[in-house]
This record gives C-alpha cells, sequence and structure tokens, in this order.
C-alpha cells in the first residue's frame, strides 16, 4: 500500500459530516489506473438517513462508471487508536462492489495499519445466487 491512499482517506476524513457521533471516518479506494476515490461519513438527524464513509466512496466510484474489477485496494480511517472495520450495512455493500481479494487497510489514529481481504470481513454474505431466479 502506498501511503497516498491513507492520506487520501485522512483528507476525506476532514469532510465528514458527523454532528451527532462525533465519529469522522474517510476512505479512499485505489482503482487500476492510479486514481483514487473517496468518501466520508454524512449523518442526518434521522440517523437512518447517515451514510458511511466506505460507501460514500463506493456509490461515487459506481455513479462514475467504475466497478467491481477498477477497485484494487482500499483505506479506511479513523480516529481511533484501535482499528475499526466497516460496519455490517458496508461489509454487505462491500460484499458485492468489492472484489473479494482487495485489499482493505484500517488505519487507527497513529497510523498503524491493519490489512485484510475484503472477503474476510463478512465471510458468509448474502448474495444474487441467494436470490430466487
Amino acid at each position: 500500500m502506498k501511503n497516498d491512499l491513507v492520506q487520501a482517506a485522512l483528507k476525506a476524513k476532514e469532510n465528514a459530516y458527523v454532528e451527532y457521533s462525533h465519529f469522522p471516518v474517510g476512505a479512499a479506494l485505489r482503482l487500476k489506473d492510479g486514481r483514487i476515490i473517496t468518501g466520508a461519513n454524512i449523518e442526518n438527524a434521522s440517523f437512518g438517513l447517515s451514510n458511511c464513509a466506505e460507501r460514500s466512496a463506493l456509490f461515487a466510484a459506481y455513479s462514475q462508471g467504475i466497478r467491481q474489477v477498477d477497485i484494487v485496494e482500499m483505506a479506511v480511517t479513523t480516529d481511533n487508536e484501535t482499528f475499526v472495520t466497516p460496519c455490517g450495512a458496508c461489509r454487505q455493500v462491500m460484499s458485492e462492489l468489492v472484489g473479494p481479494d482487495v485489499d482493505v487497510h484500517l488505519v487507527n489514529k497513529t497510523g498503524a495499519v491493519k490489512t485484510l481481504k475484503n472477503k474476510e470481513l463478512l465471510p458468509f454474505a448474502f448474495n444474487a445466487e441467494e436470490l430466487p431466479r
């Protein structure tokens, strides 16, 4: 992992709108062509209408025509001293929109990094094969 991906996620975290949780998160996706797409968590007083940084980055990417095969790694940053993994909703979305063997780098407050494969985050993900045809 190159440091520019972490720096992009940290910069995205600065744009988080966290009026209620005060828990900013930044995410960054590196694409095959080297571009980086970022996202931050955006909250709303009606909590169910909030969006996490990971999904913000992925939805921005997909809105631009980027697809799973284009994403080569991902970084998620928080201000915690521990490593924070994506929430369940993000893990479910990531299981479909990010390849299973893509590295997901969790970055804590000190800059330490823990790397997991996307498939490790949600090993029994619900997927399209579960749906009736």
